[in-house]
């Protein structure tokens, strides 16, 4: 005689406890990770874009020549060999020689250092000043907006080369050649004066913004004080379209270099740098398209790796992009 009771499988006895502890795994890993801020998901994101991978590569590559271009040529760039005059590209000068007979390559490659430096520098002290200016500007509002947006305007309004030209030639009237590092630091200081302003805008609109927020009315309400409120909760949460802004003017700075440099009014001899190089080239770019071509190669190279780098940081740190 059967039992008339229903019988239970051990399948079904065993499923329920199995599949608990697995859930309750899954709920004390979930409350163990930790939220991710702004950064730390903006490099989570940016380690997954080709572009940001290939520009980095080709900017920590031009930054390792900058800074030991021992370890690529042991070449005197200031050599000369008037017998090898605008010698195309050999096997004993791989980029041939210029007009003076020294070696293209050695110059190529000790002249990234005083371009990639000069962009550097010039971003620095761009950003420095103008986000200094702009985040006193959007957080006090009122007259001090008003009279510093106005200021910003005259810089806004002048024309770069123009006021470049101005700049230097007035600084150098009275001296024919000067030293290598008195006409970088006026590059440098020039570019940063004229160029202000752009940063200043972007470092308001964001402070502009973070002041409104909840934490910041909270820390007013609670007796903080102004430069504690900036420097504590404004600052920080003010520093993405700052930081974006900069990695593409970057590559923008080094180009205005070479550009002032092939005017004669920025970097030049004795100094080493792309644009002086292409200075150099202006009057053989027919006879000899080489001493043109690599410098300028270079320079072409890094405008465009910082623009790919600087599109891909604003992208990943662009909450509409997501």
């Amino acid at each position: 005689m059967t039992d008339p009771r229903p019988t239970t499988s051990l399948a079904a006895t065993t499923t329920p406890a199995a599949e608990a502890p697995r859930a309750d795994d899954q709920n004390e890993q979930a409350k163990n990770e930790k939220p991710r801020g702004l950064w730390s998901d903006a490099w989570r994101d940016l380690r997954r874009r080709p572009l940001f991978l290939i520009a980095s590569a080709i900017i920590v590559l031009l930054l390792i020549i900058a800074a030991f271009p021992q370890l690529f040529t042991h070449a005197d760039p200031n050599f000369q060999d008037l017998t090898k005059a605008r010698d195309t590209p050999s096997g004993d000068a791989w980029f041939g020689y210029d007009n003076l007979g020294r070696d293209l390559y050695a110059r190529t490659i000790i002249g990234a250092r005083a371009s990639i430096l000069v962009g550097l520098a010039a971003t620095l002290l761009t950003v420095l000043l103008g986000g200094l200016i702009g985040i006193i500007a959007g957080y006090f509002g009122g007259i001090v907006d008003t009279l510093i947006s106005r200021f910003s305007e005259i810089f806004m309004g002048l024309p770069f080369v123009l006021g470049a030209i101005v700049i230097l030639t007035t600084f150098n009237a009275d001296i024919k050649i000067p030293s290598g590092a008195r006409i970088i630091t006026q590059v440098v200081v020039t570019i940063a004066v004229l160029s202000w302003p752009i940063s200043m805008r972007i470092m308001r609109s964001a402070a502009i913004a973070a002041k409104q927020q909840d934490y910041v009315k909270a820390a007013r309400a609670l007796g903080a004080s102004p430069t504690r409120i900036i420097m504590r909760h404004v600052l920080p949460n003010t520093l993405a379209p700052v930081m974006v802004y900069a990695t593409i003017a970057l590559g923008g700075f080094i180009g205005a270099e070479a550009t002032l440099s092939f005017l004669g009014i920025g970097l030049r001899e004795p100094v080493v740098s792309w644009g002086v190089m292409i200075s150099d080239s202006r009057n053989y770019i027919q006879s000899a398209p080489h001493l043109l071509f690599f410098p300028a190669g270079f320079l072409v190279l890094t405008v465009l790796a910082f623009v790919m780098l600087g599109d891909a940081v604003r992208d990943a740190l662009d909450p509409k992009q997501k």
